[in-house]
């Protein structure tokens, strides 16, 4: 498969980008020390989570990190992105773990909110499956095809579809801003429809195509040996923690970040071939 094409993002989303580099560089592999005012000494997280990988990948591999250095952790499910992000900035809870820094700029931008990139999270990456059709190969005229309803995964969808050589399109500069009417050749005349991400797996026996997201493939039980392609993700659609941007450097984000960061949950990915395939943070190699 062609290498996924991006354009450049944004300022603000950029912006996001920058500052998810500098938190996940340098290769921290312990808490740093904070005495910003009342979170120093904070214990208690509460952490928002979306269907998907995330949750489990948090418990088996990071949370006994945290709970060794005296944490205590809950855990909130969520099945909105908005309403999970707004949860962070009102201090409902504490950092959500659902989403890729273009995604979270959106919401900032249309909420009004101020979340941050804390680290960098091992993602799996967005796939093409087959529903009625099973191939590429003999792509009929009109066959319907599902793409994520939020532009920044709509604009993925369509990535997946130009590099399976299915549709063109110009490239625009925030992903923020994408629709399908960026299409600029469509041969098949593919009947092209954005849906809730949650409902592109069970909708999937119904359409022809779909292009659905990591974590949706792994909580709907879809197996990416059956992908009929599969995104090479760039880092801005990498998940990532996000916390309230005056949370970052607290005691606790920095807990957070030290143990995605260490050496103990790299092995932990490493050793388990469920996470084989997953995009995964720089500090893995």
């Amino acid at each position: 498969m062609k290498s996924v094409r991006i354009a450049l993002l944004g300022a603000a989303a950029a912006a996001i980008l920058l500052g998810t580099a500098a938190c996940s560089s340098g290769g921290d592999t312990s808490a740093a020390t904070s005495t910003d005012g009342a979170s120093a000494g904070k214990t208690d997280i509460t952490i928002g989570f979306n269907p998907g990988p995330y949750k489990e990948m948090f418990d088996g591999g990071i949370l006994p990190i945290l709970e060794a250095e005296g944490y205590t952790v809950t855990d909130q499910d969520f099945t909105d992105g908005i309403v999970v992000n707004v949860a962070v900035s009102s201090g409902e809870i504490d950092a959500n773990i659902i989403q890729h820094p273009v995604y979270m700029q959106f919401v900032n931008d249309q909420e009004g909110i101020d979340n941050a990139a804390l680290v960098q999270v091992p993602t799996p990456r967005m796939g093409l499956f087959g529903g009625k059709s099973t191939s590429l190969d003999d792509v009929k005229d009109g066959a319907t095809v599902t793409v994520p309803n939020s532009p920044s995964n709509l604009y993925r969808g369509l990535l997946i579809l130009r590099d399976a050589g299915l549709i063109d399109f110009d490239d625009i500069d925030d992903p923020n801003t994408a629709d399908v009417s960026i299409i600029t050749s469509n041969p098949h005349n593919l009947n092209i429809t954005p849906i809730e991400n949650a409902q592109q797996v069970p909708s999937l026996q119904d359409v022809d195509y779909a292009t659905i997201q990591g974590n949706f493939i792994i909580s709907g039980g879809l197996d990416y040996n059956d992908a009929l392609a599969v995104e090479d993700q760039p880092l801005e659609f990498s998940n990532v923690v996000a916390v309230r941007s005056e949370d970052v450097d607290s005691d606790w984000a920095k807990a957070i970040k030290a143990a995605y960061q260490s050496q103990e949950f790299i092995d932990y990915i490493k050793g388990d071939s469920q996470y084989d395939g997953y995009n995964l943070p720089e500090w893995f190699n």
